[in-house]
């Protein structure tokens, strides 16, 4: 058995009752879906372990940025498939938040620029990563079929998506903790966006995790969402996967 398969078969769903779990089980088992986060994928724990090459963390950087700019397309069409203007008004930080913002004399330049500032810390151009000539073919794939997901799914299924966002703090605080030492020659003012990430992503979740515990109240439903975030997870593990191939893992 693969280790992918693995994975997948710990945080397997259980069969289908009549009976609804609370929401305190449901969130359990939600959580219980990071087993199969790309933090456990083998390229990841070699870029966090100190182990990857110049050549793949500028791979990685550079290929991550095409997820990184769909980020907001993915949101817009949240936005344009929800009806609640509460949940659009909460939703829309999201956008401000990567693609930046000024607004009564508070500016910030947002995600994307800071991933921007990433690849020149790295030793990228940005016109380089802007053009996305280093992306692979099955980055691109993953990326846009999760976009194209977004924009076709009812709206709650495209907020339960997100909630891959539960295992995000712990990837960004192993990138802050030990890429500094594991790769000096990488400026750490290049790191803000991992940095900012942490606060914006448990932000995120509160607010995903709230839609999804009280839309997805039915036994079906739940089962559901649970399938919804494990095709999340399926295409941050696929992006992985086309880097590794591309750039190689060390052993």
């Amino acid at each position: 058995m693969t280790m992918r398969a693995e994975i997948i078969k710990a945080s397997s769903i259980s069969p289908n009752t009549d009976t609804a779990w609370d929401d305190v089980t449901f969130e359990a088992k939600l959580r219980e879906q990071g087993q199969a986060y790309h933090i456990h994928h083998p390229f990841n724990k070699m870029l966090n372990g100190g182990n990857a090459s110049p050549a793949q963390i500028r791979g990685w950087v550079a290929n991550r940025f095409y997820y990184q700019i769909a980020i907001p397309i993915k949101d817009a069409a949240v936005l344009s498939n929800c009806p609640d203007g509460e949940v659009r008004r909460g939703w829309v930080q999201r956008i401000l938040d990567h693609d930046g913002f000024e607004l009564a004399g508070v500016k910030d330049a947002g995600g994307i620029e800071a991933w921007l500032r990433l690849a020149q810390a790295v030793g990228l151009s940005r016109e380089e990563v802007i053009d996305l000539r280093h992306v692979a073919p099955a980055v691109r794939f993953s990326v846009d079929a999760y976009v194209n997901f977004a924009r076709r799914a009812p709206w709650q299924e495209a907020v339960c998506s997100s909630l891959t966002e539960l295992f995000a703090p712990e990837i960004h605080k192993q990138r802050l903790a030990t890429w500094p030492a594991h790769y000096p020659w990488i400026d750490t003012d290049g790191l803000s966006y991992f940095r900012n990430r942490i606060s914006q992503a448990r932000r995120d979740v509160d607010q995903g995790l709230a839609i999804t515990l009280a839309h997805f109240n039915t036994r079906v439903s739940q089962e559901r969402a649970l399938e919804v975030l494990q095709f999340k997870l399926d295409i941050l593990w696929a992006l992985n996967d086309a880097i590794a191939l591309k750039y190689g893992v060390a052993s």
